[in-house]
């Protein structure tokens, strides 16, 4: 008998399965009906299938510390009828914890994201508070951690109800409301109200086993509870009605199928051990709970498609707690007093909501983040019938079909009709309706050509007037008006004449001037006078307002009592647009809108000027965006187009109103403070600008962060003229991009000594090879084994008739700026062949000396051949020369790179990678480039010997040489310790001051002289 009642309890738990269906098809719109049976289905074929395979054994299996169940897995093996049924009994509450969840979230959420949700709850939540409340229910003996402080939850308020109302506030706070949910007025109608009844009314019959199927078993307290569950649900559906009724005026019948869930719910708990009036109280005031919590819900615009939240979670709390205040103690066989009962309540409460939403919310942040849970606002609006499922309904058919006509602007087709359904009535009235507008239209159009026609044969002169012609009497009532006043004015002769014109058509602001110009004859020198061009304003038969020009003719002598006039009348609107049009030109940017260069120019003098008089401080930010190009190369111009036009926008936002914001040029644009400032005040606002240049910025699909670079320049008192502070505020923005970029500097007096000093350097490279004002020294290349020379790197000098030696650091980057970084590396590579040449007549053995070129020299046409021409001038071999390129040149344009060294390395020249370890290239790459050998960048041996993170750059840079059968050289060895440890892991050539600083060449047989003498171990130069 136990066994039968409880497959009998299952099977009605079952039906609510449909009644949820049914309920949620009903509360949603038509266009979303399909996708809630899908997930509906999907939702309890993998809670079920989850909860076969570990949810039942984490729930009931043996106990891990109160905590967890350790079998049961797969469940079915050996297992006895009595078990087997109350796996089934389970398996339905575990789906209809899931159910409800995902009802909450309908109408937006996609179909995997359904299915996500579903094995979160059914893996992660529901089995795992089950073992805490329910895992002695099998054995009766309390197991559980929660059991064992004697909470109760007869058939699941909380553990069951509340859990998917947990889950669901947090999925619904996750994924956001549906679209349009919280517009003025706006309230989302369900498709089929019947229908969500007829849902509630199953899931209420499934409740009957719900909550009686939770004894277990057949006992005589079956009839009470089942008698608790029904009293409960119609009291709870009384109070919900009642309080809607009083608030509102009428009758919702969602209220009342919310108000019956919700009494349903809060009696779960506790439906064995309280009396019948008790009952009765329970689902008044889950009534009022639900009432209540709804509309709270509205308030803080959590949109719950179903109300799960109000009737499963606010319901199912409040039904736990009413287990200590109404329960009989006997029934609840806990052995705890009242108080005590409350407080395990309370804690068993606390705990599963906490855990179920802390675990939803986190598992489903992550989730959303790798994988959206929320489907397209497209999707959302078309409906996830024909989005997920590629099904479509009668009414979305119709609804395509209509808007098919509306885009195409093509009425003649008829809309399909299905016969027999109400939507095929629709569509078959709106084709009767869109036949009667087609033969509106074209009786329409019949008469508008007739109409035409007959004005075609009416007199020429008139009609073909431009002007607006009207003739008034001595009153200033119309007597003509041609056609082109009746289409300026948008009114007919026969609807004015005998009209005051100034009263119908003056505005307001000039019509008592222009009747007292009527009045004088139009001979008053104010307002309208005769035979001159009048500039007034006029309004349309609608009211609008327009510019005119009027000019006032007599046509009766003056002396006529009823002399009349004609005003001849021409609509300058699109003159004055014109000429409008031309001011903005003349001065404001044409994307941004901003004022342009010649403007702002005559803005900043004028500010300047006005605080040479009046005291106060002008300043000048210039801003110039950083990597604007790389956008519009990947992007687009019409994506940069919309960048700047963003920037522009920001910049206004973040300006006053009387400052003044410009576009430059480019990507350049400036922005001028003026007044009571101070530096602070001018740091500030620059920083405010970076802020909000910083925000993202989306184009055409693609999200950005613009980053900005702010050159900050100051004039106090009018002391710097215009022209001088552009150049400030320039050289600041400058300094600003060498520091990094994304930041202000503000401009000091060493910015201009700086700008001048390379300018005089720039000016003087041009004729520093001609007058051989550069010469090379040599800095030798020491074996680690030997000590003994076995190369040398050139390195370039200027030494300047007027600034004297400058320094590599000021005019390389000068050098390299500029196309004469090649002739000045084809004078290093010709000057290192003559001097190898020189030293070979002098006897002295050859070694081969490495020479740098940069980037732009390795990538041009010209290298290899010039390389070839110096070796066969000079009759040396190639591999005395070795060309070293830095790192950073390699990653710019690796597949180009690759192309040029094989070239030059055809010509037996040899290759090194110049400070290794600073250019982040690809260890993919690094091993196709032809190279012979690796130079570690000094950075790294500065602090080799002391230092365990350089020490282990270094020791990982020389293994990969080796491996690479590549030679590695160590830059900037300045002390014996770093020379032994670069010995120890046999690294193969050092160079640096503690050898030999760079000499000259007549120096080198010295130095090769006294490395051949065993009693000098070192050279100091």
């Amino acid at each position: 008998m136990d066994i039968l009642w409880i497959l009998c309890a299952s099977m009605l738990v079952f039906v609510m399965q449909a009644g949820f269906l049914c309920l949620e098809s009903g509360l949603v719109r038509s266009k979303n009906s399909i996708n809630v049976a899908a997930k509906n289905i999907s939702d309890f074929v993998v809670s079920s299938t989850i909860f076969w395979a570990v949810g039942f054994a984490i729930m009931f299996g043996d106990s891990f510390s109160g905590l967890f169940g350790t079998s049961y897995f797969f469940f079915g093996q050996d297992a006895s009828p009595l078990l087997i049924t109350t796996f089934l009994f389970q398996m339905m509450f575990c789906g209809t914890a899931a159910t409800l969840v995902s009802g909450a979230i309908a109408e937006r959420m996609t179909y995997s994201g359904y299915l996500l949700l579903t094995i979160v709850i059914t893996l992660m939540i529901y089995p795992w508070i089950g073992h805490w409340a329910w895992a002695g229910i099998i054995s009766g003996k309390a197991i559980g951690w929660l059991e064992l402080l004697g909470f109760v939850d007869f058939a699941g308020s909380t553990v069951v109800h509340s859990v998917g109302g947990w889950v669901a506030l947090a999925a619904i706070l996750i994924i956001g409301p549906r679209i349009g949910r919280y517009d003025v007025g706006r309230r989302i109608p369900g498709s089929n109200l019947p229908m969500a009844i007829l849902g509630g009314m199953l899931i209420w019959f499934g409740w009957f086993g719900f909550n009686g199927g939770s004894t277990l078993g057949w006992t005589d307290a079956v009839p009470s509870i089942l008698l608790n569950t029904c009293l409960a649900a119609c009291w709870g559906g009384i109070a919900a009605t009642s309080l809607k009724y009083i608030s509102d005026g009428y009758i919702d019948v969602v209220h009342i199928m919310n108000g019956v869930l919700g009494g349903l719910v809060a009696i779960t708990a506790n439906c064995h051990a309280v009396t019948v009036s008790s009952a009765l109280v329970i689902g008044v005031i889950a009534g009022v709970i639900v009432f209540y919590g709804e509309r709270w819900m509205e308030r803080r615009k959590i949109d719950d498609a179903i109300g799960v939240v109000p009737v499963h979670l606010f319901a199912g709390i409040w039904g736990t707690l009413a287990v200590a205040l109404f329960g009989d103690a006997e029934k609840l066989g806990t052995g705890l007093s009242a108080l005590e009962q409350l407080q395990a309540q309370i804690i068993g409460i606390v705990a599963i909501g906490a855990y179920s939403f802390i675990t939803a919310f986190v598992a489903l942040r992550l989730i959303n983040h790798f994988h959206p849970l929320r489907v397209t606002e497209k999707s959302e609006l078309i409906g996830l019938n024909v989005a997920e499922h590629q099904v479509t309904t009668e009414v979305f058919d119709l609804l395509s079909a209509m808007n098919h006509q509306q885009q195409q602007a093509d009425f003649s087709q008829q809309v399909p009709v299905e016969p027999f359904t109400e939507i095929g009535q629709i569509a078959q009235q709106y084709n009767r309706v869109i036949d009667k507008v087609n033969e509106e239209i074209q009786q329409r159009d019949e008469a508008f050509f007739a109409f035409k026609q007959s004005e075609y044969r009416k007199g020429a002169i008139l009609d073909a007037a431009m002007d607006c012609i009207v003739s008034i009497n001595n009153r200033g009532e119309v007597q003509e008006f041609n056609p082109a006043a009746e289409q300026c004015f948008g009114v007919s002769l026969k609807q004015v004449l005998n009209r005051n014109f100034f009263t119908a058509f003056m505005a307001e602001k000039s019509r008592k001037m222009a009747l007292q110009s009527l009045a004088q004859g139009f001979t008053v020198s104010e307002d309208l006078v005769l035979r001159r061009r009048n500039v007034t304003e006029l309004t349309r038969y609608d009211g609008q307002c327009f510019p005119a020009e009027v000019v006032v003719t007599q046509t009766s002598d003056i002396k006529d009592k009823n002399t009349e006039y004609t005003l001849h009348i021409r609509d300058i609107t699109q003159q004055i647009k014109l000429q409008n049009r031309l001011k903005l030109l003349a001065y404001n940017d044409p994307l941004t809108g901003l004022y342009n260069r010649t403007y702002f120019m005559g803005n900043l003098e004028h500010r300047i000027n006005f605080h040479r008089k009046t005291s106060g401080t002008v300043v000048l930010m210039f801003l110039d965006l950083d990597q604007f190009k790389k956008i519009n190369d990947t992007l687009g111009h019409k994506a940069g187009d919309e960048l700047l036009c963003a920037v522009a926008a920001r910049l206004t936002e973040v300006t006053r109103e009387h400052d003044l914001v410009g576009r430059w040029g480019g990507d350049e644009f400036v922005v001028v403070l003026s007044g009571e400032l101070t530096e602070k005040n001018a740091t500030n606002k620059a920083q405010q600008i970076l802020d909000v240049m910083r925000k993202p910025v989306h184009l055409t699909g693609n999200t950005l962060t613009v980053l900005t670079s702010i050159g900050v320049a100051i004039s106090d008192n009018g002391c710097i003229n215009a022209d001088r502070l552009l150049q400030h505020a320039d050289l600041a923005m400058y300094q600003a991009k060498e520091a990094g970029r994304n930041i202000y500097r503000i401009f000091t007096s060493d910015m201009e000594i700086t700008a001048q000093q390379q300018f005089h350097y720039e000016t003087a490279l041009a004729n520093a090879i001609k007058d051989h004002q550069f010469f090379l020294q040599y800095q030798p290349k020491v074996s680690c084994e030997t000590n003994e020379v076995v190369g040398f790197e050139a390195l370039i000098r200027w030494q300047h008739p007027a600034y004297g030696l400058i320094s590599p650091a000021e005019f390389i980057p000068i050098f390299e700026k500029s196309n004469s970084i090649i002739d000045v590396g084809e004078w290093v590579l010709s000057e290192t062949a003559r001097q190898l040449a020189e030293w070979r007549q002098q006897g002295l053995p050859l070694l081969p000396i490495a020479v740098n070129i940069s980037g732009r020299h390795l990538h041009d046409k010209s290298l290899v051949p010039f390389v070839e021409h110096i070796a066969q001038k000079y009759a040396i071999r190639s591999n005395l020369l070795e060309l070293e390129i830095t790192e950073g040149v390699l990653t710019g344009n690796t597949e180009q790179s690759i192309a040029a060294m094989k070239e030059l390395k055809a010509t037996h020249i040899k290759l090194s990678i110049d400070d290794f370890g600073t250019g982040y290239s690809s260890l993919s790459y690094l091993k196709k480039f032809p190279i012979d050998i690796l130079k570690i960048d000094r950075s790294f041996i500065s602090e080799c010997d002391s230092h365990k993170d350089d020490a282990a750059i270094c020791i990982a840079i020389i293994t990969l040489a080796k491996s690479l059968g590549l030679q590695i050289v160590a830059e900037g060895v300045e002390t014996a310790e770093q020379l032994a440890f670069l010995k120890q892991h046999e690294c193969d050539v050092y160079q640096g001051f503690y050898f030999s600083r760079a000499i000259s060449a007549e120096q080198i047989p010295t130095l090769l002289a006294s490395v051949n003498n065993p009693s000098t171990s070192l050279i100091a130069c």
